[in-house]
């Protein structure tokens, strides 16, 4: 599976190098590499797959407007990176680690996310939106790429310990620049840790095209780390699960990290404070938009007789469920007590916080004699 090593001239030629399974169309295709990882995978599972895509879309909108209604500070869109989160996270164990960016809705869903897990930072109410420990999922990064020396660090204590279990750690194409992914990737290769790197690559680090900062295929950084890595499509749910059993299976038999490139593409803004009219071609959104992850693995199901209007609408039913529970929940959260920032930061009573404490009790109060 070794990475293509053709210049990228432009996004169409740029999907085309990527392996997958089923076409834009919906059409089935044979792939040696992938085809034996899905062997398994029957029309009920492709129909779950495309009911976790539907309700993902669904909380990426609902996200996004309650962030315009000011109920949420800030929110990273994933509207088009559906196949690429909800692929690779359904094929985990669930005793596998997970070190996500702050973009993986869909990694932390696949996972257990409850609805006031996708909002809860966001709203600047935790520090984690969930218990790390029990969805196996740390929190969420927003320094870009430091938690691929997370995961790195983690599968060395797996390596040593000689658990079952894979760290998985996720990250943009923007996050390929940033010496953090490439440390990590030269301690994985080095003490031959089983963590697998997942780059998203959605043509866009903020306002930058990924042509611009990467003018070869990512994945063909990877074996330069001593890393074998596998470029799929990202917008095929079925070739990016292939992808990431693969990969899976190639780190939990001792062999040391693997890299994923899929190639996909961010519909929406960076966040809610882009604006991505400023910088980007019309023509080229348009374009993507033929190659939709969900409209495309609907097409497959429908060409096999294996999906229909009911069922469609039924998964839609359960995003606006799920949409609805994640509102109520957004707008019920109660903000904590200002100084309550100060509980639960060290085991024990420690003279540093006190301070701390007194003068933020000072700074509060400050207001109030205004």
């Amino acid at each position: 599976m070794s990475p293509q090593t053709t210049p990228i001239a432009d996004t169409a030629q740029d999907l085309e190098l990527a392996e997958r399974l089923i076409a834009p169309d919906g059409t089935r295709l044979n792939n040696p590499d992938l085809d034996p990882f899905v062997a398994d995978v029957d029309p009920a599972q492709l129909r779950a797959l495309h009911r976790d895509m539907v309700i993902l879309r669904r909380i990426d909108a609902e996200g996004v407007a309650l962030q315009r209604q000011g109920q949420l500070g800030l929110w990273a869109p994933c509207n088009g990176q559906e196949a690429a989160q909800i692929g690779t996270a359904r094929a985990l164990d669930p005793i596998d680690f997970v070190f996500p960016s702050y973009r993986e809705t869909g990694v932390i869903y696949a996972r257990g996310a409850q609805p006031g897990d996708f909002v809860r930072v966001w709203r600047g109410e935790e520090g984690a939106p969930y218990d790390p420990m029990q969805m196996r999922v740390a929190p969420l990064q927003i320094i870009i790429g430091a938690q691929t020396l997370h995961a790195v660090g983690y599968a060395m204590g797996i390596k040593h310990e000689k658990a079952p279990e894979v760290a998985v750690t996720y990250f943009g194409d923007g996050a390929t620049s940033q010496g953090d992914v490439n440390e990590a990737m030269v301690f994985a290769a080095s003490y031959q840790a089983p963590v697998v790197f997942v780059c998203q690559n959605n043509h866009w680090a903020i306002s930058e095209p990924v042509a611009l900062q990467s003018q070869y295929p990512i994945s063909g950084r990877a074996p330069g780390f001593g890393i074998p890595s596998m470029r799929v499509d990202g917008n095929d749910v079925l070739a990016c699960m292939a992808a990431m059993r693969w990969a899976l299976a190639h780190a939990r038999a001792g062999k040391g990290p693997a890299f994923i490139e899929a190639v996909t593409y961010r519909m929406g803004p960076h966040t809610t404070s882009d604006d991505p009219t400023r910088y980007r071609d019309p023509e080229e959104l348009e374009s993507w938009k033929t190659r939709d992850p969900i409209a495309r693995v609907e097409s497959y199901l429908r060409g096999l007789g294996e999906i229909d209007d009911e069922q469609i609408a039924a998964a839609h039913a359960d995003a606006d469920r799920m949409a609805r529970e994640m509102r109520a929940e957004c707008l019920g959260m109660v903000t904590r007590e200002p100084l309550a920032v100060f509980d639960g930061v060290y085991a024990e009573p420690h003279c540093g916080i006190d301070r701390q404490r007194d003068e933020y009790t000072a700074y509060l109060a400050s207001f109030e004699e205004g």
